[in-house]
């Protein structure tokens, strides 16, 4: 598996984008967008995402892997 990246608010939601997730909102620093098939994503709007954050709280509950993200963080 591999390591983690270190990636901002902007680079994760333009790697969302790339994989069907659309903005439907903001509240405060947390974006919200959801996909084709309901799946829903808050993502803090920070300039570094934590490892942690990112992969408890972001890529598993939605099952998505590292390697799927790194594929559209390109």
């Amino acid at each position: 598996m591999p390591k983690l990246p270190q990636v901002s608010a902007a680079d994760l939601t333009h790697a969302f984008r790339k994989m069907g997730f659309v903005k439907i909102g903001q509240k405060g620093s947390h974006i919200k967008m959801r996909d084709t098939h309901g799946r829903t994503a808050i993502i803090p709007n920070h300039k570094s995402i934590k490892p942690g954050t990112l992969k408890k709280g972001i890529l598993n509950p939605l099952g998505i892997t590292v390697e799927e993200l790194i594929k559209h963080l390109k």
